[in-house]
């Protein structure tokens, strides 16, 4: 992959004050260089994940962006995101990574919604594409992905050492910065 190639990380934050989590979007090149920032907020426990991403894309309005990699697929406690409809939304291809191994969500979202809201997420849940472990450095994520032949290589790519794609590490980082400074200000 060209030095150049550049992926939009996507990864949120809570500070566990009000009802919304911080979305910061990192534009990160395969080497290392970050190029951009955009932030937008959903809600925790929600169903308007996908909505902010997409937001997201659209205000940095970057058509040099060829991936997008997001940090999970159950963002800001079970607001479940739709993988579809952000490929579509932004014609890149998406790769939801994780870090640990799971056996699903499905138990822990029927144990904390009521039937209609754990139907949908349920849903949606249901509709996301298989997940596949993918080895990086000496750790292993695990992928889903939408519009990508090859992710192994594109997670590998952005993930110079470690066991995290830099444009994950640095959106983490800068949304949990705005969470800083959205609780203090003038600190």
């Amino acid at each position: 992959m060209k030095t150049g190639a550049r992926a939009l990380g996507l990864a949120e934050s809570y500070v566990g004050e009000g009802g919304r989590s911080t979305l910061a979007g990192a534009v990160v090149r395969a080497d290392r260089v970050v190029d951009d920032f955009r932030f937008s907020s959903c809600a925790v426990g929600g169903s308007d994940a996908t909505t902010a991403a997409i937001d997201v894309w659209n205000g940095l309005d970057r058509p040099d962006v060829r991936y997008v990699l997001v940090a999970g697929v159950a963002l800001a406690w079970y607001n479940v995101l739709d993988v579809d409809r952000l490929h579509d939304a932004t014609g890149r291809p998406v790769l939801a990574v994780s870090f640990e191994s799971s056996d699903g969500l499905e138990d822990a979202i029927r144990r904390e919604f009521d039937d209609a809201a754990a139907a949908e997420r349920l849903a949606r849940y249901r509709a996301l594409p298989e997940r596949h472990a993918v080895p990086v450095n000496d750790d292993t994520v695990y992928v889903r992905s939408v519009g990508c032949d090859e992710p192994a290589r594109i997670v590998q790519a952005f993930t110079p050492e470690g066991g995290r794609p830099d444009p994950l590490r640095v959106a983490r980082e800068a949304a949990r910065a705005a969470d800083r400074y959205r609780r203090n200000p003038e600190a």
